[in-house]
Protein backbone atom coordinates (compact mmCIF):
# COMPACT_ATOMS: atom_id res chain seq x y z
CA UNK A 1 0.00 0.00 0.00
CA UNK A 2 1.17 3.51 -0.92
CA UNK A 3 0.18 6.09 1.26
CA UNK A 4 0.39 9.92 0.80
CA UNK A 5 0.75 12.33 4.01
CA UNK A 6 -0.94 15.65 3.65
CA UNK A 7 0.40 17.21 7.01
CA UNK A 8 2.26 20.73 7.76
CA UNK A 9 3.16 19.49 11.26
CA UNK A 10 6.62 18.01 10.47
CA UNK A 11 6.98 15.87 13.23
CA UNK A 12 4.05 14.43 13.17
CA UNK A 13 3.91 13.74 9.56
CA UNK A 14 7.42 12.25 10.22
CA UNK A 15 6.29 9.84 13.06
CA UNK A 16 3.44 8.91 11.01
CA UNK A 17 5.59 8.03 7.88
CA UNK A 18 7.87 5.78 10.28
CA UNK A 19 5.23 3.82 11.80
CA UNK A 20 3.87 3.19 8.01
CA UNK A 21 6.89 2.25 6.69
CA UNK A 22 7.30 -0.70 9.87
CA UNK A 23 3.99 -1.91 8.78
CA UNK A 24 5.58 -2.36 5.77
CA UNK A 25 3.69 0.73 4.20
CA UNK A 26 5.04 3.18 1.43
CA UNK A 27 4.61 6.75 2.21
CA UNK A 28 5.70 10.05 0.65
CA UNK A 29 4.88 13.56 2.56
CA UNK A 30 3.20 16.75 1.39
CA UNK A 31 3.66 19.81 4.02
CA UNK A 32 1.41 22.06 2.15
CA UNK A 33 -0.85 21.66 -1.05
CA UNK A 34 0.71 22.73 -3.86
CA UNK A 35 3.21 20.23 -2.89
CA UNK A 36 0.27 17.54 -2.25
CA UNK A 37 -1.37 18.18 -5.78
CA UNK A 38 1.73 18.07 -7.69
CA UNK A 39 2.01 14.48 -5.96
CA UNK A 40 -0.71 13.38 -6.91
CA UNK A 41 -0.57 14.19 -10.19
CA UNK A 42 2.53 12.58 -10.77
CA UNK A 43 2.33 9.57 -8.69
CA UNK A 44 -0.33 6.95 -8.06
CA UNK A 45 -1.71 6.10 -4.28
CA UNK A 46 -3.92 4.09 -2.67
CA UNK A 47 -5.14 6.19 0.41
CA UNK A 48 -4.43 9.83 1.39
CA UNK A 49 -4.23 10.86 4.54
CA UNK A 50 -5.54 14.58 4.98
CA UNK A 51 -5.53 17.35 7.34
CA UNK A 52 -7.65 20.04 6.18
CA UNK A 53 -5.80 23.09 8.09
CA UNK A 54 -2.21 23.13 5.66
CA UNK A 55 -0.35 25.82 4.38
CA UNK A 56 -1.57 26.77 0.40
CA UNK A 57 -4.71 24.60 -1.31
CA UNK A 58 -6.46 23.93 1.92
CA UNK A 59 -7.01 20.11 2.66
CA UNK A 60 -10.28 20.92 1.70
CA UNK A 61 -9.76 21.94 -1.59
CA UNK A 62 -7.22 18.69 -1.93
CA UNK A 63 -9.92 16.69 -1.35
CA UNK A 64 -12.28 18.21 -3.85
CA UNK A 65 -9.40 17.41 -6.58
CA UNK A 66 -8.94 13.81 -5.49
CA UNK A 67 -12.61 13.31 -5.83
CA UNK A 68 -12.82 15.46 -9.01
CA UNK A 69 -10.24 12.91 -10.21
CA UNK A 70 -12.63 9.84 -10.26
CA UNK A 71 -9.85 7.94 -9.22
CA UNK A 72 -11.77 6.57 -5.83
CA UNK A 73 -8.79 6.98 -3.49
CA UNK A 74 -10.31 6.97 -0.23
CA UNK A 75 -9.31 9.84 1.93
CA UNK A 76 -8.52 9.55 5.74
CA UNK A 77 -8.99 13.37 7.19
CA UNK A 78 -6.98 14.61 9.94
CA UNK A 79 -8.00 17.27 12.23
CA UNK A 80 -7.48 18.55 15.67
CA UNK A 81 -11.39 19.50 15.92
CA UNK A 82 -13.97 17.05 17.28
CA UNK A 83 -17.24 18.61 16.68
CA UNK A 84 -19.87 16.81 14.98
CA UNK A 85 -20.30 19.67 12.34
CA UNK A 86 -16.59 19.71 11.41
CA UNK A 87 -16.87 16.07 10.77
CA UNK A 88 -20.35 16.07 9.07
CA UNK A 89 -18.62 18.94 7.01
CA UNK A 90 -15.31 16.89 5.85
CA UNK A 91 -17.40 13.87 4.88
CA UNK A 92 -19.51 16.19 2.49
CA UNK A 93 -16.38 16.66 1.28
CA UNK A 94 -15.58 13.33 0.46
CA UNK A 95 -13.90 11.68 3.10
CA UNK A 96 -13.81 8.40 3.90
CA UNK A 97 -13.05 8.36 7.33
CA UNK A 98 -11.84 10.97 10.20
CA UNK A 99 -9.71 11.07 13.05
CA UNK A 100 -9.19 13.53 15.70
CA UNK A 101 -6.02 14.87 16.87
CA UNK A 102 -4.31 13.04 19.02
CA UNK A 103 -4.38 9.81 17.71
CA UNK A 104 -2.30 6.39 18.19
CA UNK A 105 -0.67 5.35 15.24
CA UNK A 106 -2.29 1.83 15.78
CA UNK A 107 -5.65 3.01 15.50
CA UNK A 108 -4.50 5.00 12.18
CA UNK A 109 -2.80 1.92 10.35
CA UNK A 110 -6.52 -0.27 11.53
CA UNK A 111 -8.34 2.82 9.66
CA UNK A 112 -6.03 2.58 6.92
CA UNK A 113 -6.63 -1.25 6.25
CA UNK A 114 -9.96 -0.81 6.83
CA UNK A 115 -10.40 1.63 4.07
CA UNK A 116 -8.28 -0.23 1.72
CA UNK A 117 -9.97 -3.30 2.13
CA UNK A 118 -13.26 -1.63 1.37
CA UNK A 119 -11.41 0.12 -1.87
CA UNK A 120 -10.65 -3.86 -2.94
CA UNK A 121 -13.44 -4.91 -1.43
CA UNK A 122 -13.79 -8.24 -3.66
CA UNK A 123 -10.31 -8.92 -2.12
CA UNK A 124 -11.06 -11.16 1.29
CA UNK A 125 -8.86 -9.52 4.44
CA UNK A 126 -6.56 -12.87 4.48
CA UNK A 127 -5.22 -13.20 1.08
CA UNK A 128 -4.20 -17.01 0.19
CA UNK A 129 -3.00 -18.37 -2.87
CA UNK A 130 -0.52 -21.34 -3.72
CA UNK A 131 -0.46 -22.49 0.11
CA UNK A 132 0.45 -18.96 1.20
CA UNK A 133 -1.48 -17.37 3.78
CA UNK A 134 -1.20 -13.60 4.01
CA UNK A 135 -2.58 -11.59 6.96
CA UNK A 136 -2.19 -7.37 6.26
CA UNK A 137 -3.74 -6.85 9.71
CA UNK A 138 -1.66 -9.20 11.23
CA UNK A 139 1.27 -8.87 8.88
CA UNK A 140 1.64 -12.92 8.95
CA UNK A 141 2.66 -15.11 6.45
CA UNK A 142 2.18 -19.02 6.37
CA UNK A 143 3.52 -21.39 3.64
CA UNK A 144 1.14 -24.86 4.25
CA UNK A 145 0.67 -23.56 8.00
CA UNK A 146 4.35 -22.85 8.20
CA UNK A 147 4.76 -19.61 9.71
CA UNK A 148 7.39 -17.76 7.21
CA UNK A 149 9.17 -15.12 9.17
CA UNK A 150 9.50 -11.45 6.49
CA UNK A 151 10.94 -8.42 6.69
CA UNK A 152 8.49 -5.52 6.04
CA UNK A 153 9.82 -4.72 2.59
CA UNK A 154 9.51 -8.60 1.65
CA UNK A 155 6.05 -8.66 3.25
CA UNK A 156 4.76 -5.48 1.07
CA UNK A 157 5.93 -7.24 -2.19
CA UNK A 158 4.43 -10.42 -1.10
CA UNK A 159 1.43 -9.03 -0.47
CA UNK A 160 1.34 -7.46 -4.01
CA UNK A 161 2.39 -10.14 -6.02
CA UNK A 162 -0.38 -12.58 -4.31
CA UNK A 163 -3.28 -9.75 -5.05
CA UNK A 164 -2.55 -10.05 -8.22
CA UNK A 165 -3.39 -13.39 -8.04
CA UNK A 166 -1.23 -15.02 -10.53
CA UNK A 167 -1.00 -11.92 -13.03
CA UNK A 168 2.46 -10.26 -13.78
CA UNK A 169 3.94 -7.26 -12.16
CA UNK A 170 5.88 -5.00 -13.54
CA UNK A 171 9.23 -4.29 -11.52
CA UNK A 172 8.68 -0.70 -11.75
CA UNK A 173 5.05 -1.35 -10.23
CA UNK A 174 6.91 -3.05 -7.39
CA UNK A 175 9.08 -0.48 -7.06
CA UNK A 176 6.09 2.63 -6.96
CA UNK A 177 3.74 0.43 -4.43
CA UNK A 178 6.34 -0.70 -2.44
CA UNK A 179 9.15 1.92 -2.08
CA UNK A 180 8.58 5.62 -1.81
CA UNK A 181 9.29 8.52 -3.60
CA UNK A 182 12.98 9.04 -3.13
CA UNK A 183 13.53 5.21 -4.40
CA UNK A 184 16.23 5.22 -7.22
CA UNK A 185 14.41 4.16 -10.41
CA UNK A 186 17.66 2.31 -11.22
CA UNK A 187 17.87 0.66 -7.99
CA UNK A 188 18.40 -3.40 -7.99
CA UNK A 189 16.36 -3.27 -4.74
CA UNK A 190 13.58 -4.95 -5.85
CA UNK A 191 15.51 -8.09 -7.84
CA UNK A 192 17.55 -7.89 -4.25
CA UNK A 193 14.25 -8.20 -2.09
CA UNK A 194 12.45 -11.19 -4.38
CA UNK A 195 15.28 -12.95 -4.54
CA UNK A 196 15.48 -13.00 -0.66
CA UNK A 197 11.71 -13.38 -0.59
CA UNK A 198 12.54 -16.91 -2.76
CA UNK A 199 14.46 -18.18 0.04
CA UNK A 200 12.49 -17.20 2.66
CA UNK A 201 9.46 -19.21 1.23
CA UNK A 202 11.37 -22.16 0.26
CA UNK A 203 11.12 -24.60 -2.82
CA UNK A 204 9.34 -25.47 -4.75
CA UNK A 205 9.70 -21.27 -5.88
CA UNK A 206 6.26 -19.73 -5.83
CA UNK A 207 7.54 -16.43 -7.58
CA UNK A 208 8.73 -16.81 -11.27
CA UNK A 209 10.36 -13.91 -13.25
CA UNK A 210 9.09 -12.93 -16.49
CA UNK A 211 12.44 -11.40 -18.50
CA UNK A 212 12.18 -8.00 -18.84
CA UNK A 213 8.43 -7.70 -17.26
CA UNK A 214 8.44 -8.44 -13.75
CA UNK A 215 7.59 -11.43 -11.70
CA UNK A 216 4.34 -13.34 -10.74
CA UNK A 217 3.50 -15.81 -8.40
CA UNK A 218 3.37 -19.42 -9.47
CA UNK A 219 5.41 -23.05 -8.32
CA UNK A 220 7.99 -23.84 -10.35
CA UNK A 221 9.51 -27.40 -9.04
CA UNK A 222 13.36 -26.50 -10.29
CA UNK A 223 15.60 -23.83 -8.71
CA UNK A 224 15.00 -20.05 -10.39
CA UNK A 225 17.82 -20.07 -13.04
CA UNK A 226 20.60 -17.05 -12.11
CA UNK A 227 20.08 -15.81 -15.68
CA UNK A 228 16.29 -15.27 -14.61
CA UNK A 229 17.63 -13.21 -11.78
CA UNK A 230 18.06 -10.24 -13.29
CA UNK A 231 15.51 -8.10 -15.78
Amino acid sequence: MRVLIVEDEADLAAAIQHGLRLEAMAADIAGEGHTALELLNINSYDIAILDRDIPGPSGDEVARRIVASGSGMPILMLTAASRLDDKASGFELGADDYLTKPFELQELVLRLRALDRRRAHSRPPVLELLGLRLDPFRREVYREGRYVALTRKQFAVLEILVAAEGGVVRSEDLLHQAWDENADPFTNAVRITVSALRKRLGEPWLISTVPGVGYRMGTSPEPVPAELEGE
